[in-house]
């Protein structure tokens, strides 16, 4: 899924003054998800963090022979909590980029997946269709800018729904910024709310996101929109967020992510919560 927490110079100074030292002796490990943005991490009625990244963050735990904590924090502060010591992970549908990477590190990736918008069925928008099925934005050549021109025309003057510090809400900025009205949200659940209400014409957000929620009441009306969106603001995948200097926990989860891929667990438990493949 594709999101950007708040990056500030505050959270770097205390990051620096606060992460522990390389070489720690990792016997737990505290995790750190938003826990409101389902099926990567949610709450359930009890209170119980539920979800794929949960699943795979007890996974990862058992394979690193730590004793794993999960913990919910607000997305917002999600990376200075983490420079601050509060937890010493991040797994909470967090895109690698190059921004994040200025703060802190990442594990290898272990989701990659498009973007899509998301508008109602009844909306003139539904019937959108682009000869892109795939626009990759590292390399943008002809037919990527053609794609990204169309959508900028169909979606002009309309509402566009976005969770605030994402890295849909970057690409909204960079490429669509002067031709759509940008509305932000705290959660994706309030978003959703919204374009189900026909407050907001569109929506974007990682096509895991979507597809369970479309096989809802809640997304029932919903219908996605191409081409697929990767790259560039998007970055290189999900992985788990980890203080710079913390390079041996890193390595911990490199090995843990690259093992629960070779034997099948991540897309055993994408096919579960997703219910498609979302590793490559």
């Amino acid at each position: 899924m594709g999101r950007t927490a708040a990056i500030t110079a505050l959270a770097v100074t205390i990051g620096l003054a606060a992460g522990s030292a390389v070489g720690k002796d990792w016997t737990s490990v505290r995790i750190a998800t938003e826990g409101a943005y389902p099926p990567w991490n949610a709450t359930d009625s009890s209170g119980k963090l539920i979800g794929f990244e949960v699943d795979l963050a007890n996974d990862l735990c058992q394979r690193m022979q730590v004793e794993c904590e999960i913990v919910a924090q607000d997305w917002e502060g999600i990376i200075p909590a983490l420079t601050a010591g509060k937890y010493d992970a991040i797994m909470a549908g967090m895109s690698i980029t190059d921004e994040r990477k200025e703060v802190i590190s990442f594990s290898e990736s272990y989701v990659n997946e498009p973007a899509y918008f998301a508008v109602r069925k009844d909306s003139d928008l539904a019937d959108y269709k682009d000869s892109l099925e795939m626009a990759d934005l590292d390399e943008i050549e002809d037919a990527e800018q053609a794609a990204i021109d169309s959508l900028k025309e169909a979606l002009a003057g309309k509402t566009v729904g976005v969770q605030v510090a994402t890295t849909h809400a970057n690409f909204l900025d960079q490429y669509l910024g002067d031709a759509v009205k940008i509305r932000s949200y705290d959660t994706q659940e309030n978003l959703d709310l919204d374009l189900q209400a026909g407050r907001v014409d569109a929506a974007l957000a990682s096509a895991s996101y979507w597809v369970p929620l479309m096989e809802t009441e809640k997304g029932a009306d919903f219908a996605l929109i191409g081409p697929g969106l990767n790259g560039g603001p998007f970055g290189a995948g999900v992985g788990a967020g980890i203080r710079q200097e913390d390079t041996d926990l890193a390595e911990m989860f490199n090995k843990a992510i690259a093992a629960a891929k070779a034997d099948g667990t991540i897309n055993r438990l994408a096919q579960q919560w997703f219910g498609f493949d979302v590793t490559s």
